[in-house]
């Protein structure tokens, strides 16, 4: 009898861990499933070039280290699209990525110590046309020491920055998809042959994009793009308008805090 008693106790409490186990899959399967990611996008850094796109070294550092102190997990991009593809199944806790358009020259000289004082992976979104030419832009040596950082992944943001509203508005319709082919087509071209490295990210220049767009970004090669419609980043996203929040001054720290936190 006590024998028999013993192997029921355990069959119940086999049958019991069983239970637990299907339960708490379930319930990570059900967390990771609804995750809701902020995705932030900075411009020029540079303290002495006032304007509407810029923010000060300070105030940068001052975001990615209340984001540190306050148990977010600075996330590479290429992690968060493998998630939202669905061949990733789990992030970290309270995951967040770092984006920076354009090419600004302040990435090099005032972004690079900070991202290397916290060892922070940030996503560069580049046009080509500018670099090594534009006032202010950086060098391509300059991107390629940032690459060779580890902690900088670059990727495509059109060839020249186009507002692509206004070129469908003035050219002719077969004009305007050359025109498109060639932003994307050529940018990712230019990229890969500088950089040695894959190109499949793209980030739509004044977040403008549509659904041929969308479907020219996907022919062209990118498997994710990425828009500035300030909410957070979720799996049912269109793979093409994949959202982001842009980070201007003005911005309290308060104000800051609401919208990753949100």
């Amino acid at each position: 009898m006590i024998i028999q008693g013993g192997i029921l106790m355990l069959k119940r409490i086999t049958a019991l861990f069983f239970i637990a186990c299907i339960l708490f899959s379930l319930n990570t399967f059900s967390d990771n499933n609804t995750i809701r990611i902020p995705i932030l996008c900075y411009h020029n850094l540079n303290p002495t070039k006032p304007g509407s796109m810029n923010m000060t070294p300070a105030e940068f550092e001052s975001q990615i280290k209340w984001l540190k102190d306050n148990g977010f997990t600075i996330t590479p991009l290429n992690n968060i699209v493998e998630y939202l593809q669905g061949k990733r199944t789990s992030l970290p806790n309270k995951p967040i990525a770092i984006t920076a358009d354009d090419g600004w020259e302040s990435v090099y000289q005032y972004m690079l110590p900070i991202v290397k004082k916290y060892n922070i992976p940030v996503t560069l979104f580049i046009y080509p046309e500018t670099i090594s030419a534009g006032k202010h832009a950086l060098t391509w040596n300059q991107l390629k020491a940032l690459q060779q950082t580890g902690l900088f992944d670059i990727q495509g943001h059109t060839y020249s920055h186009p507002n692509f509203k206004i070129e469908k508005r003035t050219l002719s319709s077969d004009a305007y998809q050359k025109f498109v082919q060639t932003e994307l087509q050529k940018s990712k071209k230019i990229l890969e042959d500088n950089l040695g490295k894959k190109i499949t990210l793209l980030a739509w220049p004044f977040g403008i994009y549509d659904p041929y767009l969308e479907q020219a970004a996907e022919n062209a090669g990118y498997v994710m793009a990425f828009s500035i419609d300030a909410r957070k980043a979720k799996k049912d996203d269109k793979a093409m308008a994949v959202p982001r929040y842009m980070i201007v001054e003005p911005l309290s720290m308060k104000s800051f805090s609401v919208k990753v936190g949100e």
